[in-house]
């Protein structure tokens, strides 16, 4: 009994340090990093996973203005100004990606919490400096609270779109 208890505990430590690099269904954390090719607005992006299309992320929790009429969207108010303002941030980095819930949207995005190898949480800037809002949508609500704060800072501080 002895033997097998320790062939259990073996083969366990094993598995749970071979995967500790890997995205994780608990974590929703990759220690991979993308670079980042192409900013489409201030909410939307597309990084290098070394496929010959990449793959289109969405900022999870948050939503930026439309930087230019599309469809049936017209151009939002301070649309432009959200997709430099994010432009200038990914620009030439390297991006680490971390899922909450539900991985896709319905457009077949990537939806993550998005980081840059300085450590800065990019989707919380993008709402502290007042370049996106809020956008919480069950089941992802991990950063509900944090998003809410900050989008009241940006808000009593005339920042970015709040400056009116």
């Amino acid at each position: 009994m002895k033997q097998l208890y320790l062939l259990f505990l073996l083969v366990s430590l094993t598995f749970c340090s071979s995967n500790k690099n890997d995205f994780s269904e608990n974590s929703g954390q990759s220690q991979e990093w993308y670079p980042v090719t192409k900013v489409v607005d201030g909410d939307t992006f597309w990084v290098d996973n070394g496929t010959s299309k990449g793959i289109k992320i969405r900022l999870t929790g948050i939503d930026a203005p439309e930087s230019q009429k599309r469809w049936k969207k017209e151009e939002g108010h301070y649309g432009k100004e959200s997709k430099a303002y994010l432009t200038k941030m990914l620009k030439d980095k390297k991006v680490r990606l971390e899922t909450d819930i539900d991985s896709l949207d319905r457009y077949g995005r990537t939806l993550s919490y998005v980081y840059l190898e300085d450590d800065t949480f990019v989707n919380a800037i993008m709402i502290k400096e007042g370049y996106a809002l809020i956008m919480t949508v069950s089941p992802n609500v991990r950063y509900a609270d944090l998003f809410y704060n900050l989008q009241v800072q940006a808000r009593e501080n005339n920042r970015g779109l709040w400056n009116r």
